[in-house]
């Protein structure tokens, strides 16, 4: 039955500030530029930008921070009817980033009683995961309490509903308290998805390890509800497993790099986007590499977010 979304994500919505000035450290760089930020809305902007139909759950500051994402949402057709407004003085995360040369960038993050976390299981409403496919859910959402039950509850949610669950891994280290909370809470959320995508490093804190491999991450999680494992290796690559025993792989797309942060959300957004219009695994790995190599050679994240005819022409290109 079609539905009225191709995707809703649920989670972080927040602000980045991009330097400006290139090749030189955060403390000799005077000039940002703000976009909208965060793994699952850059997900869910870049998804729209492509041509889905998208819908957002998350939690915003009631200020200036909070209307400006709204209306960039609205601006790139991404609805906005369960971006819930904050009324308890929780502010907007910042992230400030520095790009000391393309090999050599680094992300400071502002993430403290910030409103996205604040998000209450009561305000997961049921009639909206209906109107999906897929429920995008992010890692970071379950870094603490209430987000991380909002998560859980819109998880049980999807699964009584049938709707499909990508897990999005988005680990950032300096949000958990520690290694064996975020190996508790993305094992949990991991283990009821359907789809999960991650770089190896992110599996490995799934796994509670250091220096595993994916053999053996696929034996672990396909004893459970995943149906589709994709993890990424940088420069190396993606590769994507499904439960049936079928591999497959795509490399990595040359394109002059300016910056390395955003890739993992285009990739995501570009990489659901091919299979949600019924495009092959093999096809949509392919879509997830064009588009990070789009995004890492622009300034932005979110606004940089590539449509599916550039992203074609660059397959094409370097067929």
């Amino acid at each position: 039955m079609k539905k009225e979304f191709d995707l809703i994500a649920l989670g972080r919505a927040c602000i980045d500030l991009n330097a400006v000035e290139y090749n030189r450290p955060m403390e000799e760089t005077a000039t940002f530029k703000k976009y909208v930020g965060g793994s699952p809305a850059n997900i869910a902007i870049g998804s729209a930008k492509l041509g889905g139909k998208v819908g957002f759950i998350g939690k915003i500051p009631d200020d200036q921070h909070g209307r400006y994402i709204q209306h960039y949402f609205e601006e790139v057709g991404v609805d906005t009817s369960q971006l819930i407004i904050d009324k308890e003085g929780h502010k907007a995360g910042l992230a400030f980033t520095e790009i000391k040369s393309p090999e050599e960038c680094s992300i400071l993050m502002y993430r403290e009683q910030v409103a996205d976390l604040y998000l209450q299981p009561e305000e997961i409403d049921e009639d909206y995961l209906k109107k999906t496919n897929l429920l995008l859910i992010s890692g970071t959402a379950l870094a603490q309490s209430p987000s991380r039950e909002a998560v859980l509850k819109a998880i049980f949610l999807a699964r009584k509903n049938q709707v499909k669950i990508a897990f999005e891994l988005d680990y950032r280290p300096y949000t958990w308290k520690s290694v064996e909370e975020t190996a508790i809470y993305y094992s949990i959320v991991a283990e009821q998805a359907d789809i999960v995508i991650g770089t190896r490093d992110e599996y490995d804190a799934l796994e509670g390890r250091t220096g595993g491999n994916n053999e053996a991450t696929i034996a672990y999680l396909f004893k459970y509800s995943p149906e589709l494992i994709v993890i990424k290796h940088g420069v190396k690559g993606s590769y994507a497993y499904q439960k049936d025993g079928s591999q497959y792989q795509a490399s990595s797309y040359k394109t002059k790099v300016l910056k390395t942060f955003g890739a993992g959300d285009s990739y995501a957004a570009a990489f659901l986007y091919a299979l949600t219009i019924g495009k092959e695994i093999d096809l949509a790995l392919k879509y997830g590499s064009a588009s990070a190599a789009i995004v890492v050679s622009k300034h932005s994240s979110s606004e940089a977010m590539p449509t599916a005819i550039e992203i074609e022409k660059l397959i094409e290109e370097q067929a």
